[in-house]
């Protein structure tokens, strides 16, 4: 079974400016702009029935476009040893109010259980475990101020994630538009 979440994808600029970014980490897993995105809600495995469910739900979804930047790096978990690096949000507020949104739809989903991680977000540029402390430091350091232009936001994506030999595939299973401003 697919792996679902929801998620908001970066445009070829903003993923062009993040991948000049994924060099100078040595051991660095780095992401790549085919998955550059911006998790909304994990969902985990679900059947057919639960996936249909999933899309009827969002179909709902009422929320507005809105511009939305880049700034900023940082890395999880914000204590201890990091195992991702991460580029932050400019404005954080229009997009944990569209989060609010997509899990008000999603509750309708009977068997679908709320995510119970406190929502930080974020755009993951590389997977770091096996990065010395040190050398993710001093990347984040030479990349802080780091700003990306702003974009529009105009929908929401549901997508699957399928493991392969190669990390995870991920794919777009279906689209839902926010209502221009």
């Amino acid at each position: 079974m697919p792996r679902l979440f929801v998620g908001i994808d970066l445009p070829p600029g903003v993923d062009d400016h993040l991948e000049m970014m994924c060099y100078g980490l040595p051991d660095a897993r780095w992401e790549g702009a085919d998955k550059f995105h911006l998790t909304l809600r994990f969902i985990g495995e679900v059947d057919g029935r639960v996936h249909r469910e999933i899309v009827d739900a969002l179909q709902e979804l009422d929320s507005p476009s809105f511009m939305l930047g880049l700034k900023g790096m940082g890395v999880f978990p914000p204590r201890g040893l990091p195992t991702s690096v991460w580029a932050g949000i400019a404005d954080t507020g229009p997009v944990v109010a569209l989060k609010h949104k997509v899990d008000a739809c999603l509750r309708k989903v009977q068997d679908l259980q709320p995510d119970p991680r406190k929502f930080a977000p974020h755009v993951t540029i590389a997977r770091v475990g096996d990065c010395t402390v040190e050398d993710v430091m001093v990347y984040l350091a030479e990349h802080a101020l780091v700003r990306t232009e702003q974009f529009p936001v105009e929908r929401v994506l549901l997508y699957s994630s399928v493991k392969t030999h190669r990390g995870s595939a991920y794919r777009v299973e279906a689209g839902f538009p926010l209502r221009p401003v």
